[in-house]
């Protein structure tokens, strides 16, 4: 129960939502640093804090966002600020299942690009933003002179997505995103606006899979997930738009990978399903992507039946694809993709040594090409390692990084090697170890 006040109430809306959580302010609190945290946010708030937002005290604008989204999280509804006592605060990002999805990626563009990622602008990750709307709407009225579209904007777009997807494998999200954001802003956004015709699919199909290229780069840059969700949800609108089941279910999972890896796997069983059953069939590669996201997320949650289960269906569809991966856009589910998956599915079910040798086996079918998933899969494995208590292995297998790290703009596998820095200090003393903790110091400085 909530401790003894001393000072009087004047916010009773949010007296009374503390209430209704039932919890303690040291725990509303400790939840409150935890959405700040997984926005790239320090936050340090303690029962005094909430005490003095009681009294009257009201919290700069984008602390009042996390706060909201602490007490969204802990009652289970959506809310607003007014529903805690103070004023209206809207960040630019509120509703992205709404409004035109073309102009939602031009703003966001160019938003990032001029360095505005605050809660306001970018967003905060939201679980409420998961809530997939009954239906989505398969056409937007948008402004611009009609046009027709032809073959050769959509190749275009394409071919563009395959550099920067390169670039992405060599050099991880955080090196080329602006470049990506600022095709999408300046060359893709203005081809959408107005256009007709036959080819119209097919521009809205490459728009929307650069558009979780775009998302999938914000999210391994690290920065801002906030950001990265809500391009993410456009990526699904624009391929609802342009009727394209294989695009919308990569970017369903791609907001599945985001709540596994922040931490709320049961919403990542939700999007992981959901990305499956939008595909009504589709190629087996494909298939087998979603079927492995599955595993993972009901891994994650604590269901290893479901996760086996899946596990055995992708297995199957990898078995029957007969195509090269690179044939299909989605493209690099094979072996060595399903071996990660596997890898990560055993790990989340605590069968670490089998975790270890799928993730051995999917580095080593990796191509020189793919240094960024090379990397992270190295660190999970390093990880793998601790958990067994093998430090010293650990410290070897990241000392296998030597070259690629410093190559490297990745939030995601900075975060691992900031993990792992710290899981191993007790064993700083040995040689390795210490060799391993100063080549990834030596990075902060990189």
């Amino acid at each position: 129960m909530p401790r003894q006040r001393r000072h009087p109430v004047s916010n009773t809306a949010l007296q009374d939502a503390i209430a209704a959580t039932g919890k303690p302010y040291t725990q509303i609190a400790k939840t409150i640093n935890a959405v700040g945290a997984e926005n790239g946010r320090a936050m340090y708030y303690d029962a005094a804090a909430i005490a003095h937002w009681l009294s009257g005290t009201t919290p700069a604008p984008g602390t009042v966002l996390v706060i909201v989204e602490a007490f969204t999280r802990l009652l289970g509804r959506g809310l607003t600020t007014r529903d805690l006592g103070w004023p209206h605060v809207e960040a630019a990002s509120d509703k992205p299942w709404e409004g035109d999805p073309v102009a939602w990626v031009i703003r966001l563009g160019r938003d990032d690009m001029l360095n505005r990622r605050s809660l306001l602008s970018a967003g905060l990750y939201s679980l409420t933003a998961l809530n997939l709307p009954p239906a989505l709407l398969t056409t937007v009225d948008r402004p611009g002179q009609p046009r027709q579209a032809g073959d050769s904007d959509a190749e275009r777009i394409r071919v563009m997505s395959s550099q920067f997807a390169a670039a992405d494998d060599l050099f991880g999200g955080g090196h080329a995103r602006t470049a990506v954001l600022a095709y999408l802003v300046h060359e893709v956004g203005p081809l959408l606006q107005g256009t007709t015709g036959q080819t119209r699919p097919a521009l809205f199909s490459a728009a929307s899979q650069m558009t979780y290229l775009a998302a999938f780069m914000a999210s391994d840059a690290g920065n801002s997930p906030g950001l990265a969700q809500n391009i993410y949800i456009q990526a699904v609108r624009l391929a609802q738009e342009a009727d394209d089941p294989v695009a919308k279910a990569t970017a369903l999972r791609g907001l599945a990978v985001q709540a596994v890896e922040l931490g709320h796997p049961a919403r990542a069983v939700d999007l992981a399903e959901a990305a499956a059953s939008t595909l009504r069939g589709g190629p087996p590669r494909v298939r087998a992507w979603m079927a492995g996201m599955c595993a993972e997320a009901h891994a994650a949650n604590g269901n290893p039946k479901a996760a086996l289960t899946a596990l055995r269906q992708a297995e199957a569809d990898v078995e029957r694809a007969d195509s090269m991966p690179e044939s299909q856009w989605t493209g690099t589910y094979g072996r060595a993709a399903l071996e990660h998956q596997t890898g990560m599915t055993l790990a989340h079910l605590a069968d670490l040594p089998a975790a270890q040798r799928h993730l051995t086996d999917s580095n080593r079918a990796r191509r020189t090409a793919e240094r960024r998933s090379r990397a992270l899969i190295t660190c999970r494995l390093a990880d793998l390692q601790i958990r067994q208590h093998h430090p010293d292995e650990a410290a070897a297998t990241i000392l296998q990084l030597r070259a690629d790290l410093p190559l490297l703009t990745s939030g995601r596998v900075k975060t691992e090697l900031g993990r792992l820095r710290a899981s191993w200090v007790p064993a700083r003393s040995n040689p390795t170890v210490e060799q391993a903790d100063q080549l990834i110091a030596s990075l902060a400085d990189h």
